[in-house]
């Protein structure tokens, strides 16, 4: 049981990316989703989170710029960011467990992150 991200680059302020999250080895779907990030000398913080019933929720810092999605029928988890800042650089990180929190330390299974660099 493991997931994979993809997607992240180098992007201007103002650009998209859109990142993926695979999962392999479990329906997913049963589980609560979330979207981390990691900027070099800070804690790993929350970004989004989509739970078993389809409920999403967002950091205010990425509110109304960020879209967390998924599609049941491939296993993968979407986070859609727009707007970017350079302020979002970071490594981002999916990560599943059975309910949603926005503490890293509650979620069991995580991928490997995706590094996205917004530059000025």
């Amino acid at each position: 049981v493991h997931l994979e991200e993809s997607g992240g680059g180098s992007v201007q302020a103002g650009g998209s990316l859109r990142l993926s999250c695979v999962a392999y080895g479990y329906a997913y779907s049963s589980y609560c989703m979330g979207w981390f990030r990691q900027a070099p000398g800070k804690e790993r913080e929350g970004v989004a989170t989509f739970d078993s019933d389809g409920n999403t929720n967002y950091a205010e810092p990425v509110k109304g710029r960020f879209t967390i999605s998924q599609d049941n029928a491939k296993d993968t988890l979407y986070l859609h960011m727009n707007s970017l800042k350079p302020e979002d650089t970071a490594k981002y990180y999916c990560a599943a467990d059975y309910r949603c929190t926005w503490y890293p330390s509650e979620y069991n299974t995580w991928g490997q992150g995706t590094q996205v660099t917004v530059s000025s």
